[in-house]
């Protein structure tokens, strides 16, 4: 998990905004696959929201950082 963090740690606002669209998209069918009864591994649903919610916090931290150094400036 660690690495996980650090890997998403290193992208760019716009790259971490697409895999948190990927992710929802996944996260879309997945649901899907389980009210049908086709999903084959439940467990990814729980990764992907808490990739999202890692994502969705990175940004807000990058927000932050911005907010704070143009109020700086």
């Amino acid at each position: 998990m660690a690495s996980k963090i650090k890997e998403l740690r290193e992208l760019s606002v716009d790259e971490l905004a697409t895999r948190r669209r990927d992710l929802k998209e996944e996260l879309l069918n997945l649901r899907v696959q389980k009210e049908s009864g086709q999903i084959e591994n439940p467990a990814r649903i729980k990764t992907a929201r808490r990739d999202i919610a890692r994502i969705e916090t990175l940004l807000t931290e990058k927000a932050a950082a911005l907010s704070a150094a143009s109020a700086e400036a």
